[in-house]
């Protein structure tokens, strides 16, 4: 285990494992969490240490999220949009801001789904144009991780003048003329402040664009889709995990008194017990092969992003109903554990990019077609 994933686990394992059960519950932002990484200096984690970063690369950010998503889901999340979001800042933004989001001073998310374009997160149609030297946005942002408590929002629009389908920029979340909808109270993920913003009259000056005007397609392909599915993966990995541990020890913990034996002791609880172990441990494979691919620079390596985030949101979902099942009524009680855990792994297959989407471009990849 490298450093930095150490730093992670002593974290995961005291502050986030002590704040989950709160977090769900109240649906607050876990800010002890969130401050603990900071503290730890692993927020910044794939950027420079000389920035203030944790350093690492990919890979340790894809462990990451996995180890913090097995105690919370909330957390995991808000950790993968800041990491992602922050990967753009260190390419494109200023000295001040890439220091901001690399130290975890300045927590940063995506702005990318829009009410009108859904899930096709690629094709914004929120607008820029100039304004006497700076530039005026107005958007409708249909969900925003951490969209109350960051800081810096990566925001996609259509382009100002060039051609491309879209422009990035760094906007910040107190800019006059944004609104949010808020608070956040959904059925899982529920401590990760994810709302609608709306952007209108919102003005930056020209130095916020990240990366050329109408480039913004590339950066997301080539910068955003393999971190956030990465990791994004990791969180319902994570997720799995901690369902599947919650289950087995479970069944073997739970008696039946009057048979003088456990729960394990069934044939069926163990074939269901090994299916889950099977699943989680298939999906960890595939995603240490898109890490394998990705830092190797391999020609499947966007084959293997797009497969990861699909494959283990399907794994987490099939995990978490099966924990269900072999737990029994119990499963329905809080203080088992893999009812948040079912309720945290709905959130992935309907994240852009979606499952769904997500076959979609695999059946075109394979078929020779192009995706977009």
């Amino acid at each position: 285990m490298s450093d930095i994933l150490a730093r992670v686990d002593r974290v995961a394992s005291d502050a986030i494992r002590s704040g989950a059960i709160e977090t769900d519950t109240s649906g607050q932002f876990p800010r002890a969490s969130i401050d603990a990484l900071r503290d730890a200096g692993v927020l910044g984690i794939g950027l420079p240490t000389e920035l203030g970063g944790a350093g690492g690369g990919y890979g340790d950010a894809v462990w990451a999220v996995e180890r913090v998503a097995r105690e919370c889901a909330s957390t995991a999340m808000i950790y993968c949009m800041h990491v992602s979001a922050a990967q753009v800042v260190g390419a494109f933004g200023s000295e001040e801001r890439k220091r901001g989001v690399a130290t975890g001073e300045e927590l940063a998310t995506l702005a990318f789904s829009e009410a009108g374009s859904r899930s096709h997160f690629w094709a914004p149609v929120s607008t820029a144009k100039a304004v006497d030297g700076d530039v005026q946005l107005d958007a409708r942002k249909s969900w925003v991780t951490s969209a109350g408590e960051a800081a810096h929002y990566v925001w996609s629009s259509q382009p100002v003048a060039a051609d491309g389908p879209s422009t990035l920029w760094l906007v910040p979340s107190d800019a006059a003329g944004l609104s949010i909808k808020g608070p956040f109270d959904g059925l899982g993920l529920r401590g990760n402040d994810s709302s609608p913003v709306t952007g209108e009259v919102v003005v930056v000056p020209e130095s916020a664009r990240l990366g050329d005007d109408g480039a913004g397609f590339g950066v997301m392909m080539e910068v955003v889709l393999p971190w956030f599915n990465g990791m994004s993966a990791g969180c319902s990995l994570g997720i799995a995990e901690a369902a599947f541990t919650a289950a087995a020890a479970h069944c073997s913990a739970t008696r039946y008194a009057h048979l003088d034996s456990a729960l394990r002791d069934l044939p069926t609880i163990r074939a269901y017990l090994a299916r889950m172990r099977c699943s989680v441990d298939a999906g960890k494979a595939l995603l240490a092969d898109t890490v394998a691919a990705v830092e190797g620079g391999r020609e499947d390596a966007m084959l293997r992003v797009l497969q990861c985030k699909a494959v283990a949101a399907e794994t987490a979902l099939s995990v978490t109903a099966t924990a269900m099942r072999v737990c029994g009524g119990a499963a329905f009680r809080k203080d088992v554990g893999v009812e948040r855990n079912m309720r945290d792994a709905q959130a992935a297959s309907v994240m852009a990019p979606t499952t769904d989407v997500l076959y979609d471009f695999l059946g075109k990849a394979v078929t020779g077609m192009e995706l977009f």
